[in-house]
Parts: structure tokens; C-alpha cells; sequence
């Protein structure tokens, strides 16, 4: 359940923070910063659904799982496809992140 709560808040994240880039790098309408807003507060709120003690944590492993949504995203959304050194990169992190999330603790 982790994981698909980390990917509907990485979607959300990463179409907000797009919202912002349309409106001020491609000259979109200041409307897109409505939808926008709306994405980045349910991308924070579905943070707080996390089963973890500390906020930080949670924070920290989504980092991992963040990096390989934004290169799908740069892949399907701006057709740019990954090279090899973008995908050793969000592997490395995506191992990271399970580390972070599932080690053991005492």
C-alpha cells in the first residue's frame, strides 16, 4: 500500500510543480495554477497516509520513489527518454528508499 500511496503523491506532486513550469517557462495561462495547487496539497496530504512513526522518514524514502516518477514523467509528458545514466541514477535511489522505508528497526 506504501508504494502506491508514494506513486498517486509523486503524480500529484510532480503535475503541480508542472503546473508552475507551464505558467512561467512555456507561457501557459496563470490557470494552470489552480489545478496545480490543488495537486501539491493532496500530494502533501497522501504523505501523511504513510505507516511510519516519523515524518522525516516518510519524506526521505518518497525521494527515491520521486526520482523515478519524474524521469516516466520527462519520458511521457515531454517525450524525452531516459538515457542509461538516468536509470542507474533512480535505481540507486529507489534502493536507497526501500532501505529508508523497510530496514529494521529496534
Amino acid at each position: 500500500m506504501t508504494v502506491l500511496v508514494y506513486a498517486a503523491a509523486a503524480l500529484f506532486e510532480i503535475a503541480g510543480c508542472f503546473s508552475v513550469w507551464a505558467w512561467l517557462r512555456l507561457g501557459r495561462s496563470a490557470w494552470w495554477l489552480a489545478p496545480g495547487a490543488v495537486a501539491l496539497a493532496l500530494f502533501a496530504w497522501l504523505l501523511t497516509r504513510v505507516e511510519t512513526e516519523v515524518a522525516g522518514r516518510a519524506f526521505a524514502a518518497y525521494g527515491g520513489l520521486y526520482i523515478g516518477a519524474s524521469l516516466l514523467w520527462m519520458w511521457a509528458a515531454e517525450g524525452q527518454r531516459p538515457d542509461r545514466f538516468d536509470l542507474a541514477g533512480a535505481a540507486l535511489c529507489l534502493a536507497g528508499a526501500g532501505v529508508i522505508l523497510y530496514g529494521p528497526r529496534a
